[in-house]
């Protein structure tokens, strides 16, 4: 139960490349994805979360392996979280970069694509701001947490 069966440094070693893998394939997946899951995206997250059970611990069975995986885990997060903290470009790479979908009223067709984001989804977008026309619009920004923020011409 107390004794690892699988070497510490090993557990630690397993920790940092399940969670880089994970960031890798999340940054994929794209802001949008990551801000707004979907029913099926949260199974497919649940489902992740079964599969890399097995490449955290290993046949380790142990309290104790496991609780020095869930350390790992943590400690990697604290490390990306103090890095982001201190070094911009770290943060640029871990969360990305805001990017715009509408300058002065028009769409921005390159980032709308870039950034799998419909017509349709970013018309919702609007509305839920209470804007129904792209006229009004200053600016769209896809922000890095999939939000999107507007900014609103001011009326003469």
């Amino acid at each position: 139960m107390w004794v690892p069966s699988v070497d510490v440094f090993e557990l630690i070693v397993r920790g940092i490349v399940v969670y880089l893998v994970l960031f890798a394939l999340l940054r994929f997946i794209g802001k949008k994805h990551v801000g707004e899951l979907s029913p099926f995206d949260f199974v497919v997250l649940l489902i992740i979360s079964e599969t890399v059970d097995g490449s955290l611990i290993g046949d380790d069975k142990s309290l104790t392996g496991g609780l020095i995986s869930a350390a790992t885990l943590v400690a990697v997060v604290q490390l990306v979280g103090y890095l982001t903290w201190r070094f911009r470009s770290v943060e640029r790479f871990v969360d990305g970069e805001p990017r715009i979908l509408v300058r002065h009223g028009h769409v921005c067709d390159d980032a709308l694509r870039g950034e799998q984001v419909t017509r349709a989804e970013l018309m919702e977008a609007l509305r839920r701001e209470g804007r129904s026309s792209l006229g009004t619009i200053r600016y769209a920004v896809l922000e890095t947490d999939g939000s999107i923020t507007l900014g609103v011409r001011s009326k003469p």
